[in-house]
């Protein structure tokens, strides 16, 4: 263990610092803003073009490093990160600030890009796991520090914009002096976007809605907290022991979630989202300490239905199909941050901050009411399913090269990274596509022989079935 983050302490430093930036940056954000009574459309809109950046700059990172290196790209999109955040103390406009936002979320994907994929080039199979492990743990104690930062600021004004500025700089130290060989990259996989969405329909709608819950809480959280009289260092300690819950409780719900049905567990941990939030729809007024315990509570709830969701989605692909399908879900779950914030944002606008809330209890109700076992046919189980649970921590904080850090992916086998291939769910008669096989995509030709049926049975979802197909503890299937 300790040889292993001695190896790489380089790269989780750098990670550490970057999220300590960016952590804080995010919750200095929310603050200002609402000090300055800054509609919350615009808060919201602010965190949701950071996280578009952040989607769509995934590809142009991966070419960016391609055509100059690893630590040419990385010291680029750091300087760029350090001039969109100095920009914003000198430059007073909102809608250049969106411009600046969405520039550094492209930036900062190609930041993560770097470190991943160097950490996984050079990384044995046999202890991606335990890498895979550090980083994630570096990059939740970069964020929880980045919530705890603000209290190193009494005024919120341009000072924290210098210190966010000083760790996307200090981050280049470990990147720039590190002593490992520079790795070589692997080429991104394509999304074949309909041959996931066939697969695994159930599992796209948890990672949308936790994608929307994510965006929010980043956003708007901060605002809600202010608006009910906390301070700025009580809103730091608000979010952090969110945050701080959710990372520590990734192994607990590992272990439960090998064991029993994880779309039961999805739609239990929807439903306890459910109640926990009604006290906080604005009732009751709660101390301090309170509301840390029903964060807490929040985190532990909010940020593992990525990890639910992701699993539930292993255990329906074929093996050699799972780096694209974390491709996909990435973009499906950071599509949700960017619609979440503005979505709440309108709704705190309209009807006050206690609506964040309420806002949280109809995310949940959604999963409660879509995710349910009778909807879950079992045609397309993996052959090694139920697939081992992965911690998977706050994944917009970091970019889909995380894929290949998973200790179930073997990406010397995976054919998600050959460019050549198509999307599997082509005609066979399309001249650009590639022969269909069977053993890989048992959908091909579906589509013209389900009798007009419509897509249900592609989708693994049988509109006849009351209950699974496949009975017994191993019912996650989609």
């Amino acid at each position: 263990m300790f040889k292993t983050l001695g190896s790489f302490f380089s790269l989780y430093l750098a990670t550490l610092i970057l999220l300590l930036g960016a952590g804080l940056f995010n919750t200095y954000m929310g603050l200002r803003l609402t000090a300055l009574s800054v509609a919350e459309t615009w808060v919201g809109g602010l965190i949701a073009i950071y996280y578009l950046g952040l989607v769509f700059g995934a590809r142009v990172g991966h070419k960016l490093i391609l055509q100059i290196g690893h630590i040419r790209a990385y010291a680029a999109s750091a300087a760029l990160v350090t001039i969109t955040v100095l920009a914003q103390a000198l430059i007073d406009n909102l809608g250049i600030w969106l411009g600046f936002r969405f520039i550094a979320g492209v930036a900062m994907v190609t930041q993560f890009i770097a470190i991943e994929s160097w950490l996984n080039e050079q990384t044995e199979n046999q202890s991606r796991g335990t890498v895979f492990a550090f980083y994630m743990l570096f990059s939740g104690l970069g964020t929880v520090l980045g919530q705890l930062a603000v209290a190193m600021f009494r005024n919120l004004n341009y000072e924290p914009l210098i210190f966010v500025a000083i760790c996307c700089v200090l981050s280049l130290m470990p990147i720039a002096l590190t002593r490992r060989l520079h790795p070589a990259l692997q080429v991104p996989a394509p999304l074949a976007p309909r041959y996931y969405l066939a697969r695994v329909p159930l599992s796209m709608t948890v990672l949308f809605i936790a994608g929307m819950l994510t965006g929010a809480f980043y956003g708007l959280a901060p605002v809600y907290g202010l608006q009910h009289g906390l301070s700025n260092n009580q809103v730091g300690l608000f979010l952090a022991a969110s945050v701080a819950a959710g990372l520590l409780s990734q192994w607990p719900l590992g272990w439960l979630a090998d064991r029993m049905s994880r779309v039961t567990l999805i739609r239990i941990n929807a439903a306890i989202l459910v109640l926990l939030v009604v006290p906080l729809w604005g009732w009751f007024e709660f101390p301090f300490w309170a509301l840390v315990v029903f964060s807490a509570c929040l985190g532990i709830l909010q940020f593992t239905l990525y990890p639910l969701g992701a699993a539930f989605a292993n255990d329906n692909v074929d093996p050699e199909r799972r780096v694209g399908l974390s491709a996909i879900l990435y973009m499906v779950y950071g599509l949700g941050a960017c619609i979440g914030p503005l979505l709440a944002g309108v709704l705190m606008r309209t009807w006050g901050g206690d609506v964040y809330f309420m806002f949280v209890s109809a995310c949940a109700v959604v999963l409660v009411l879509f995710i349910r076992t009778q909807r879950v046919s079992g045609t397309h189980l993996s052959e090694d399913a139920p697939t081992q649970f992965v911690p998977m921590y706050d994944s917009l904080q970091s970019s889909n090269v995380m894929a290949v850090l998973d200790p179930r992916v073997d990406i010397e086998k995976d054919i998600s990274h050959d460019p050549i291939i198509e999307d599997p769910l082509a005609s066979p008669a399309d001249p650009v596509a590639p022969t269909p096989d069977p053993s890989v995509d048992p959908l091909a030709g579906q589509e013209q022989d389900d009798g007009g049926q419509g897509e249900g049975d592609a989708q693994g979802i049988d509109p006849t079935e009351s209950f699974p197909e496949h009975p017994g503890p191993d019912q996650r299937t989609q």
